[in-house]
């Protein structure tokens, strides 16, 4: 094997290592979240919420009266909370797309099988939080944190493109 054979194997296996450690993270918080009971995942939402709109009153400079803040936490709540399964699964995308990037071919079938994974894993996250008081699992999640995990895909599908484009013009 090559000098630079070996250097590649080398930075391969480590960014596997560094993604699979991060992702291994991502999935602790996922199923972390989902074992939380109803009134704790509210509370987390509400207090995320809150906290949301308090950066916007300053950030926006609105002065708005604590009735108002809560009547806007109130408001957005759940699409908050929605965003942040998006979000979520959108990194999961990013990051297993990563992961198996450094072992497979480029192509649709890598996409196809990535948002699969995603798809599995959403699954997998609603079946757990069905066992969990006061939770249900729902096919709309399944189907958003899907989404979120293709978006992540197509990001990476995009990054790549454009730096392969701009390696062909310096080349």
């Amino acid at each position: 094997m090559t000098i630079r054979k070996k250097e590649g194997l080398l930075r391969k296996s480590l960014l596997t290592g560094i993604i699979s450690i991060l992702l291994g993270i991502l999935y602790y918080f996922i199923f972390h979240f989902s074992a939380q009971d109803s009134e704790q995942s509210g509370s987390l939402s509400r207090m995320v919420t809150e906290k949301c709109v308090a950066f916007m009153n300053v950030l926006s400079g609105a002065h708005w009266s604590d009735i108002k803040m809560a009547g806007l936490a109130e408001y957005f709540e759940h699409p908050v909370r929605k965003l942040a399964h998006f979000s979520e699964y959108a990194c999961m995308g990013v990051l297993v797309y990563c992961l198996w990037n450094q072992w497979m071919r480029r192509g649709k079938a890598l996409a196809l099988l990535t948002v699969g994974w995603v798809f599995a894993s959403a699954a997998a996250d609603e079946f757990h939080q069905y066992f969990v008081p006061g939770r249900y699992a729902s096919v709309a999640d399944v189907l958003l944190d899907t989404c979120g995990g293709a978006f992540g895909v197509l990001c990476c599908v995009c990054v790549a493109t454009l730096y392969q484009r701009r390696r062909r013009k310096t080349i």
